[in-house]
């Protein structure tokens, strides 16, 4: 009689049919820990996108109310100015400037364009080179007149030539020959294309943009800027007047009074520390069915620890 070892009721499949439930508990675990970090992610790109759609709302929020401030008082619009308000769960700063506080690329003098080279680090001669070559690409051709500018276009390797006529946008100085990039680069946050005048409101204009005037000396500039900083009201006839005996012969390129374009510049923070700028140029409308038309808005996204962006509107 032979005795077997095996168990009653015990069949030779039993360790493999253990094996396997164990494998497919390990692959349940592993597709349950793929789902929650799907779970995870898919959560925080909708909290995202979530704050990305009230940034939005909020910019709105923003420029609207400084829409209020500028067309409250016709007759006494500041010409620079700052707030901060709650709402929600959400910070938000506004800083507005008039846009003539920037050199408007299709009206500048060239000296005042030239200016802004030299303070950029460009020597006298390569600075009225470069705002030569502007006032050249914004300029109409006198009818039947010879197009010297597209020599030097076709002599740089250029393969089109000057518009001879208003500049779009401000990138579009990158277009103009001889413009070095670095130059290019440090330029942009000083040139606008919707002020539509040829002087710049001292009023509003960032340090470089002052310095740019013709005349204007370092002496002159700490005076200028420290008479805006302890100014009771920007529309001050005292105020004013004293601004124009300061900068003296430099009055035919200069301007109290803001453009009817402003810069408006709204920075949002949440509680999430995730934050959202926009910087938008609004013209106020007169008479129209709406109190004011966007002509440019960009959006940016900064990081937690960057600066807050209503301290400073250039």
């Amino acid at each position: 009689m032979i005795l077997s070892s095996r168990a009653p009721g015990k069949s030779g499949n039993d360790g493999f049919v253990v094996v396997a439930v164990l494998w497919l508990l390990g692959a349940l675990a592993t597709l349950a820990l793929i789902y929650s970090l799907y779970v995870n992610q898919a959560t925080a790109a909708f909290l995202d996108h979530n704050e990305r759609l009230q940034a939005t709302a909020l910019a709105y929020s923003g420029i609207e109310l400084a829409a209020y401030r500028l067309s409250e008082k016709p007759n006494q619009r500041p010409s620079a100015g700052r707030f901060t308000f709650r709402q929600g769960s959400a910070t938000i700063g506004v800083a507005f400037s008039a846009e003539n506080g920037r050199i408007d690329l299709n009206f500048a003098p060239k000296e005042i364009l030239a200016g802004l080279f030299i303070g950029l680090g460009a020597d006298s001669q390569d600075a009225l080179y470069f705002a030569d070559r502007i006032v050249a690409w914004r300029t109409p051709l006198t009818a039947g007149a010879a197009d010297s500018e597209a020599a030097i276009y076709q002599s740089a390797g250029k393969t089109y030539q000057p518009r001879h006529g208003r500049f779009q946008s401000v990138d579009e100085v990158g277009l103009v020959v001889g413009m070095p990039g670095s130059f290019i680069t440090r330029a942009l946050p000083y040139l606008t294309v919707y002020s539509g005048q040829p002087g710049i409101n001292v009023l509003s204009a960032p340090p470089a943009v002052l310095a740019a005037l013709p005349g204007m000396t370092p002496d002159r500039l700490q005076m200028l800027i420290a008479a805006r900083e302890n100014a009771p009201s920007q529309q001050d006839p005292a105020y004013q007047s004293q601004i124009q005996s300061q900068l003296g012969n430099m009055a035919s390129y200069i301007s109290l009074q803001p453009s009817a374009a402003d810069r408006v510049k709204v920075g949002i923070r949440f509680s999430s520390k995730h934050r959202m700028e926009s910087q938008v140029v609004i013209l106020l409308a007169d008479k129209d069915t709406e109190p004011y038309r966007v002509l440019s808005w960009r959006d940016e996204e900064l990081s937690s620890d960057a600066r807050d962006n209503d301290s400073r509107l250039q």
